[in-house]
């Protein structure tokens, strides 16, 4: 599991101007919590997360939070993030605490391994699911959930109930759904015709009103 150590700050005071403040200076807004923890104010560069989460896992790096002392040490994961719709710029920032011994859900992206025998066949190998749920100690968050895809045949589907969790690893679900498929041409042909058709209507309708 990816780990990184992130130094942050105490927010002293909040709110919206504050807010703006801070952004205003090239800093971050951003909370902790988490059980056991009032919810704690805090800031941080956005440079220093960019980096900090700049690992094959992602947001699922563990990161060790320093420099504050009602947080320094506690590991914690990023849990939202949001960004200026325009700029893209970091707006705010949700850390929640984690304790190590105990399971967590976690969201994973699959990744397909090989060519399916499907798409040498002209088909193209559909993933349906790009991120699959997970319940692991967060020491043990795989980077990905892997699936070999060779034997794939046209008209093939992986469902969740097939696919193998690395040890240690479970994939909670209620209902047995669809991860990945193999689509022939004609299907996809048959796919955007159809859409076109809805589109033409939908422009029709409208047209008559």
């Amino acid at each position: 599991m990816a780990q990184a150590e992130l130094k942050v700050e105490i927010r002293e005071n909040t709110g919206k101007g504050v807010a703006r403040k801070l952004r205003a200076a090239g800093k971050v807004p951003a909370v902790v919590y988490g059980k056991g923890i009032d919810p704690t104010p805090i800031t941080i560069e956005p440079k220093a997360l960019e980096l900090a989460i700049a690992t094959e896992a992602g947001w699922n790096t563990l990161l060790t939070l320093k420099g504050a002392p009602a947080v320094d040490g506690k590991v914690v994961i990023l849990k939202e993030l949001d960004l200026h719709p325009i700029r893209r710029d970091m707006v705010c920032a949700d850390f929640h605490v984690i304790n190590l011994q105990k399971k967590v859900h976690f969201m994973v992206p699959v990744h397909p391994v090989g060519t399916s025998a499907g798409e040498k066949m002209g088909g193209s190998l559909q993933l349906i699911r790009k991120e699959l749920e997970v319940i692991c100690l967060p020491t043990a968050v795989p980077q990905s959930i892997e699936i070999d895809v060779e034997a794939l045949n046209i008209g093939d589907v992986v469902h969740v109930d097939d696919v193998v969790a690395p040890e240690g690893v479970e994939i909670p679900h209620d209902v047995n759904f669809t991860v990945i498929t193999v689509k022939g041409v004609k299907e996809e042909v048959e796919e955007t015709e159809e859409g076109e058709e809805g589109v033409e209507a939908a422009e029709e309708e409208a047209a008559a009103e």
